[in-house]
């Protein structure tokens, strides 16, 4: 795994040392070998930080040329099946002449065999990598189909001066002097709803994410006119879903999961390729314990695993995880961690994120990441698998949501929301309490949530509303305007899917990228480690999807199938226990010793100098959290992430 970054200027010659700076910041994603490639007659300058996973000599380091001389890449991630493409080269050219053993090496003289569309077609891995061709003066920015691995591009700049920044991530650019750190408030509205900053915006104006499956090319009149075209889809998860909901397969259940278990063998084996330690993240769960299974049934030693525990027992998984590693006869490693130790860990957080973000299970996450790099260079997760085999609870709750609202037409509904909105917040509260089943509703988020759930028109609505943290985030960022994303978009054609499988793609194309997926990358690379996630194998989703969903969900049980393969690993006392996430003991560290922590960062005083929230509203929020009234931790700590942030950001 590397880190990427490169621009593209009108005017090198004032930037000479700008891409050795923008290789530093990204020194944690790649500390084997730093890397500059510039073209001063073209004005792109390219740069690469080494992780050095695939042939460890200096025949692999980058940015890398093609045997010819045309291109240029500047890659960060693996390409699982490039032994097979390099096989499939040589075969049409026998006199390919090899200078690495590299998965970069394959990738860029496919790239100039059969040019990018097809090279995607071909691939299977996880990548980001920035591509230049000399002969047409191109810039080609590509990112895989789930969105594993990230990539910022955008312009800045004066008017004339611009410059066009790509990246592996925001700290990289922020290096360059003709950055612009202007914050976009609109994104700050986005993250106190969805915990991250999704689809294409950043935390700053003008910087975008390339979308997952997309890639964008900039040719010499558009770089000299300091345009973006449209990035182009080469791969699209709803299409491979709605495809595989209409290709069912036709094979007997017992078929079925047999042949499950050989993909999923497959994809974990094929993630097992490396020239350097690699090991497994062990939560326990029903995901990384088929992970763990599948990679101990083809490893002649011990496979190397890594759980981490918390001194709360409502929240640790790690004596589960003990157990679990036990049973296949893993080397195993574990750490518990108090909240001194996630003290300790926060200030760090906007450093590793780069941008607000408030999954708070970053820090378990960061944790567990600096546990495996002391043995490992490499290890898998098993991220995925809920959204793929219909694995979170919410996605029950939800439908059951659904089913009560179904029974009344819109109008009444929006009629008893206008009802409702009339009720004082006190009046309630006490309402609440007295209704059977109403008593967790009686905080006024709640009633807004419900308000907003009432007046929903589609279940894509309802399952947004009901997902959101912060229900009307505009009202709480000054100056801002909640931009559309794929989950506020309308997208008729997986309205004829059922709920959950429509949760499963908004999940897949939203949470999954956006969230997940950046947690792991972030917390894994600030280690200098390499995660692997073989559910995302992108052969493996679309057979996944055509699976009849009856042995996704079955009986009331959610990733059914994947329970019954885990059997014949695992006895069912160590399969079968209640679903836990992989978040801290908020609630209660906020009340206590993380209070004085965020106290500082929520001071009305401050919040009103930055100007950035109502600040009236914030406190209202805190002091309601602090008596025990309402726990209003999940949104509290949405600000207060993008507290920490603007603290080192200023």
């Amino acid at each position: 795994m590397c880190g990427i970054t490169g621009f593209y200027s009108k005017n090198l010659s004032t930037f000479n040392n700008a891409i050795l700076k923008m290789n530093s910041a990204l020194f944690h994603r790649g500390p084997d070998f730093a890397g500059v490639w510039q073209d001063k007659s073209s004005g792109i300058v390219f740069g690469h930080q080494r992780l050095s996973i695939l042939d460890l000599s200096s025949a692999g380091n980058q940015p890398m040329i093609s045997g010819s001389g045309r291109f240029v890449i500047t890659y960060n991630g693996e390409i699982y099946n490039h032994l097979e493409i390099r096989r499939e080269l040589e075969e049409i050219n026998l006199n390919i002449k090899w200078k690495s053993t590299t998965d970069t090496e394959t990738l860029l003289e496919a790239l100039e065999f059969w040019g990018v569309e097809k090279t995607l077609e071909k691939i299977n891995g996880m990548f980001a990598f920035g591509l230049w061709d000399k002969k047409y003066r191109s810039l080609t920015l590509v990112r895989d189909r789930i969105g594993e691995k990230p990539l910022y591009f955008g312009w800045q700049g004066k008017e004339l001066d611009k410059v066009f920044f790509f990246g592996s991530e925001l700290k990289a650019l922020k290096e360059h002097p003709q950055f612009n750190k202007e914050i976009n408030r609109d994104a700050i509205a986005l993250q106190l709803r969805h915990n991250c900053i999704p689809d294409q915006y950043s935390i700053y104006k003008n910087i975008y994410k390339l979308l997952p499956g997309h890639y964008l090319q900039l040719s010499e009149n558009d770089l000299k006119k300091n345009l973006i075209p449209d990035p182009k889809i080469y791969w699209s998860l709803t299409k491979k879903a709605i495809f595989g909901t209409n290709n069912l397969l036709t094979l007997s259940e017992a078929e079925i999961q047999r042949d499950l278990e050989a993909n999923l063998k497959l994809s974990v084996k094929q993630r097992m390729i490396s020239d350097v330690p690699l090991g497994a993240f062990l939560s326990g769960g029903i995901d990384s314990s088929i992970m763990v299974a599948l990679m101990q049934s083809q490893s002649t030693v011990p496979v190397k695993t890594f759980s981490i525990g918390f001194e709360e027992d409502q929240y640790n998984e790690a004596h589960h995880a003990k157990k679990v590693a036990k049973h296949f006869g893993t080397d195993h490693a574990e750490l518990y961690f108090s909240s001194k130790t996630a003290l300790e860990i926060i200030p760090k957080l906007s450093l590793i994120h780069d941008e607000p973000f408030s999954d708070n299970s970053q820090i378990p996450s960061f944790i567990l990441s600096e546990l495996a790099k002391k043995q490992v260079k490499v290890a898998l997760s098993g991220d995925g698998g809920d959204e793929l085999f219909c694995g979170y609870n919410r996605y029950l709750s939800t439908n059951n949501w659904s089913k009560k609202l179904n029974l009344a037409p819109l109008l009444l509904r929006k009629l008893l929301a206008n009802g409702i909105k009339a009720i004082s917040k006190d009046n309630w509260s006490a309402i609440c309490k007295l209704l059977p089943g109403l008593g967790k509703y009686g905080n006024s988020g709640h009633k807004i949530k419900i308000i907003n759930a009432l007046e929903s028109r589609t279940f894509m609505n309802l399952y947004h509303v009901l997902s959101s943290h912060w229900q009307n985030p505009t009202d709480v960022v000054i100056n801002s305007e909640e931009p559309k994303v794929f989950l506020t978009k309308s997208q008729p054609e997986i309205h004829k899917l059922n709920n959950y499988q429509q949760m499963m793609i908004l999940d897949s194309i939203s949470y999954l990228p956006n969230d997940i997926l950046v947690k792991v990358d972030r917390t894994s690379m600030a280690s200098s480690i390499e995660a692997r996630v073989p559910f995302l194998d992108h052969k493996l989703i679309e057979y996944v999807w055509k699976i009849p969903h009856s042995l996704k969900f079955k009986n009331g049980q959610t990733k059914w199938i994947l329970r019954q393969i885990l059997k014949n690993y695992l006895p069912e006392n160590l399969t079968e226990r209640p679903k836990m996430g992989f978040g801290i003991p908020l609630d209660t560290w906020l009340r206590g010793p993380l209070k004085d922590w965020a106290e500082n960062l929520l001071d009305e005083k401050k919040l009103s100098e930055e100007g950035y929230f109502n600040s009236k509203l914030i406190r209202d929020k805190w002091t309601d959290y602090l008596s025990g009234k309402n726990n209003w931790h999940y949104d509290l700590w949405n600000v207060l992430m993008f507290q920490a942030w603007l603290d080192k950001n200023k």
